[in-house]
């Protein structure tokens, strides 16, 4: 079922280690929303029809919260999800996206064919389409079109973690990642590199984190880092656990 190596492997198998029967599959990384959305549902298939499961708990990182929340809302997935819990997720945009569609066409179109070359050689069956999904990350976008059209569903527990590091805080950051850090908090306030702290919040908000965005899910963590890391997963197991979930 995987291509390649899932970005959120590591917490997967962190998940597995506390006894949950957890999967990381791969999916297309840059593709439009509903694109993304068809291929979790194709999983989700697959894991029911091998393991005979009646309900699924996603969890669900950055861009995917948005893709699983559009599968809910339009996909007809709604009566197989008991709860999604998303970390860091766009849910209100992000001004990283309207960054990046400002940039000289030329460089913007030469980043969106290396994003597709690389998305296409991680998922060669689905053609890629990064300039087309970043638009859909815009501010506008979210707010205007997406929102309004993707209620939450009824039955479903919605959860969020939001996330906020250097600029504003006291909490380190990659230094490859400061300047957008820095272009976000003058746009937007406190947050993790990539996605703000207002926009992640979605349904109930449980917490906002001191790691960066792919510290999140184990990309980039020092040994020092590690622990916090690891906390946080605790906490999201913790709380669907306390939620019957």
């Amino acid at each position: 079922m995987l291509i390649s190596a899932s970005p959120m492997h590591k917490s997967c198998m962190h998940l597995r280690e506390h006894g949950i029967h957890s999967f990381a599959p791969n999916i297309v990384p840059y593709a439009t929303i509903d694109i993304r959305a068809n291929q979790w549902i194709d999983v989700i298939k697959k894991l029911k029809k091998k393991y005979g499961y009646t309900k699924f708990n996603v969890v669900a990182h950055s861009m995917a919260g948005l893709d699983i929340r559009y599968a809910i809302t339009h996909l007809n997935i709604d009566s197989e999800i008991a709860s999604l819990t998303s970390i860091a997720s766009p849910h209100h945009g992000t001004s990283l996206a309207e960054t990046v569609l400002t940039a000289p066409e030329a460089m913007r179109d030469k980043l969106g064919e290396l994003a597709d070359w690389v998305g296409e050689n991680i998922y060669p069956s689905q053609k890629s389409d990064s300039v087309a999904a970043v638009k859909q990350l815009t501010r506008d976008y979210v707010n205007q079109v997406f929102n309004p059209e993707t209620p939450d569903i009824e039955g479903i527990q919605y959860f969020s973690y939001s996330a906020a590091v250097g600029k504003g805080t006291k909490s380190p950051l990659n230094a490859f990642y400061k300047v957008q850090n820095q272009i976000i908090y003058q746009n937007e306030g406190l947050n993790d590199a990539f996605v703000t702290v207002e926009s992640a919040k979605w349904g109930i908000h449980l917490k906002t984190l001191d790691l960066s965005h792919l510290e999140q899910i184990y990309i980039q963590v020092s040994k020092e880092r590690k622990p916090k890391v690891d906390a946080f997963w605790l906490d999201l197991i913790m709380n669907l656990k306390k939620n019957d979930l």
